[in-house]
């Protein structure tokens, strides 16, 4: 007898409510559900196919090890911990702490406690080196707030805007920026539809950009030298907020005269705009009451991320587009502490951290240790040199720049220890695979994406929506799985360490409420439910409540109004900073325009698709469709010139490497710009294994700030393969 139970996807960070049918103990189906008043019974492809990930043949059912010849053999968990335990304890004899390190994936939003309980093992550990895929993803979103500042209250609300402008997000597609994570597509078209403005900015007429008013269909790379440019337009027609600047702003002369060279007709030739669209767009966005530029993944893969995204928060503050005193909070906290927004600065905080790197000058950075230092670190030898590393939620093979160092990195370590699933790229380097349980066998609440709001400013949910979820089904009979809360525990136990529980409510000094440290009983693993109550103890609603609801709810009789500012409050937000004044002027110096590369020269951009998570999801035959070759997507009159057709194996290289993809028409692109996802497919085509785009991107340019790799912008030949 089948029966249907609610709970919450954890694909991504839209945690979408999702009704789960249950056969037997099994999931057979997921769909959305319409009785989640706020997702109006939205699911996308990811979330339906869960049923097919749990029941996956490949799924791994043990932990694995190791064996003399270069195999893996199962091997139960308790030894398997004891194992890694010795280990560890002799690396770090021998080395130091700083020796053990981990990456951290998006995987974790499965299982939001696990990331907690390693960092509390780091800890415990005495070793810093936690890299997480933030770093090679959106580090700017910090970064840029670290040097800007931040506004205590929020960005102002996108349900009450009357322009809206995203650069380089998709969110009709991927909800990691950019509107509501709440079904956005409908959200986008019920906005649009009430009059909102929409501005895009993207080198390829996406799902969202149909929906927008004026879409400015840029030449990659070019972000910062458009927003320069209207920075430059609203100054000068004095469409800016002048009491606002006076009265919450620095530095607004510097930036004034930073961006005076950015013409609309320079920036225009650059960017291969009209220069009446830029206009356009700018006077638009200026001459709005109410709005927000929201900077995604897009800007964040070409160069100089922390600058585009800086300059973006300079239009907020310009225009004044912060939460004002008697609007309603737009970040409003339900499982999370209550507090009080009010309409003031966050003042600006240094955005270098204390650990250097050893190798290219990089450091830690608000975003934290700059994962594309990660392989050299590992490969690099002398006092601190990298010898174990655990991943968890994460696929470097497939996610970290430079796919042969990366390899050689793997290869070399003393010890790697991967989470996972199923058995990946990453995972075939591994001296211990913990097979873990998948997101239908935990429970999970929505205080994660509650939290978003302190990574960046318009992240997370911006209503007050709370939903809880217990576990939906047991993982397989007889299975031997460990999830990362489990694992660092008992590695912990095994090695006598004391765990501290850590909750952060805030990013850097931007805190709205204090830290909460919680010593954790080292006699038992504490539960998931457990750590979800800790976590969530002193929220606005309790987490009992929210567990009466249990297909979510929106807790509407919350209204937080924005208080008035401190009384001599002094806080204010930088327009001018040195740092990012000097980068403006060096890219009006510096053309980034590709190079020309064996006769035939395109750009590459990545991006996201609806049916795959990053790396996860191409084994899953209901998500690929069949397909098993990595797919470059290019415009009907690049193929026609380069004389092949879709379906066609074709090589792509760049100055750093080569890939092989199968031809995809896409006329939604600018011409000379091909398109491929992130991650990579895993399966075989003509003897040929996909590796997609870190096999196409190397370290010889990175931000110096963040370490950031250029992921797009690539300048690549392709050619027919034969």
């Amino acid at each position: 007898m089948d029966t249907v139970t609610p709970s919450i996807c954890r694909n991504c960070l839209a945690f979408c409510p999702i009704l789960v049918t249950v056969r037997d103990g099994r999931a057979v189906k997921v769909t959305g559900d319409p009785s989640a008043q706020l997702y109006d019974g939205y699911s996308c492809p990811k979330g339906r196919a869960l049923p097919e990930q749990h029941n996956d043949p490949a799924r791994l059912s043990s932990c694995l090890r190791r064996d003399d010849a270069g195999g893996f053999e199962p091997q139960q968990s308790g030894n398997m911990i004891a194992e890694i335990a010795d280990r560890v304890r002799a690396i770090v004899e021998q080395h130091g702490p700083r020796s053990v390190a981990a990456y951290i994936g998006t995987g974790v939003v499965s299982h939001p406690v696990g990331a907690s309980m390693a960092a509390a093992w780091f800890r415990a550990l005495r070793s810093p080196m936690i890299f997480s895929a933030a770093t090679i993803d959106k580090p700017a979103a910090n970064t840029s707030t670290a040097l800007h500042g931040n506004w205590m209250a929020g960005a102002q609300r996108f349900a009450a805007s009357d322009t809206w402008m995203i650069v380089g997000a998709n969110p009709v597609i991927s909800k990691s920026n950019g509107a509501p994570y709440y079904n956005p597509g409908s959200r986008l078209k019920e906005a649009v539809n009430d009059g909102l403005e929409l501005i895009v900015i993207d080198p390829r007429r996406t799902e969202t950009a149909r929906r927008a008013k004026l879409h400015l269909q840029a030449r990659p790379g070019e972000d910062p030298t458009i927003l320069a440019a209207m920075l430059n337009i609203i100054i000068r027609d004095r469409l800016f907020d002048a009491q606002f600047v006076e009265q919450h702003a620095h530095g607004f002369d510097a930036l004034h005269a930073a961006v005076a060279p950015f013409t609309p007709e320079y920036a225009a030739e650059r960017a291969g705009l009209p220069a009446a669209q830029l206009i356009e767009a700018a006077q638009m966005f200026g001459r709005a009451k109410r709005g927000g530029v929201v900077c995604s993944t897009g800007p964040s893969f070409s160069t100089r991320s922390t600058l585009t995204f800086y300059l973006a928060l300079c239009l907020n503050t310009i225009c004044g587009r912060w939460g004002r005193e008697g609007d309603l909070a737009t970040y409003p906290n339900v499982m999370l502490p209550a507090f009080q927004p009010k309409a003031q600065a966050y003042p600006p905080y240094p955005v270098f951290g204390q650990s250097a790197m050893r190798v290219r000058g990089l450091r830690e950075n608000a975003s934290g240790l700059p994962t594309a230092a990660l392989a050299d670190e590992i490969l690099t030898a002398g006092p601190g040199q990298i010898k174990a590393l655990f991943c968890l939620g994460g696929n470097p093979m497939r996610a970290w720049p430079d796919q042969a160092r990366t390899r050689e990195a793997l290869k070399s370590l003393d010890l790697l220890v991967v989470s996972d699933y199923r058995m990946t790229a990453t995972a075939e380097f591994a001296d211990y695979v913990v097979a873990s349980p998948l997101t239908l066998e935990v429970p999970a609440a929505t205080y994660f994406v509650e939290s978003l709001k302190y990574i960046g400013v318009s992240r997370g949910f911006d209503v007050p929506w709370a939903q809880y979820t217990p576990k939906i089904v047991d993982p397989p009979a007889g299975a031997d799985l460990l999830d990362d809360r489990e694992l660092f525990h008992r590695l912990a136990q095994q090695m006598n360490l004391q765990l501290e529980w850590v909750d952060h409510f805030g990013y850097g000094p931007h805190v709205e409420s204090p830290s909460r440290r919680t010593k954790l009983d080292m006699t038992r693993v504490p539960s998931v439910d457990e750590l979800i109550e800790l976590t969530c103890g002193e929220g606005r609603v309790l987490l009992s409540e929210v567990k009466r609801h249990p297909h979510g709810r929106l807790f509407d009789e919350i209204h937080v109004p924005i208080a008035a500012p401190d009384p001599g409050n002094a806080a204010r937000l930088e327009l001018g900073d040195a740092l990012m004044m000097q980068a403006l002027a060096e890219v009006r110096q510096q053309r980034s325009a590709p190079t020309n590369i064996d006769g035939a020269c395109f750009s590459l951009i990545s991006r996201r698709m609806n049916n795959y998570m990053n790396s996860v999801g191409q084994n899953v035959d209901v998500l690929n469709g069949g397909k098993h070759t990595e797919p470059v997507f290019m415009h009907s009159i690049d193929v026609t010139n380069l004389r092949v057709s879709a379906g066609d194996l074709v090589e792509i290289r760049s100055a750093s490497g080569s890939t092989v993809a199968c031809v995809d028409v896409d006329d939604t692109l600018r011409p000379g710009v091909v398109s491929m996802p992130q991650g990579a497919f895993v399966g075989d085509r003509a003897s040929h294994r996909g590796v997609g785009v870190t096999a196409l991107i190397g370290l010889d340019e990175c931000e110096h700030i963040t370490g950031m790799p250029r992921l797009s912008a690539v300048p690549v030949s392709i050619a027919k393969w034969v």
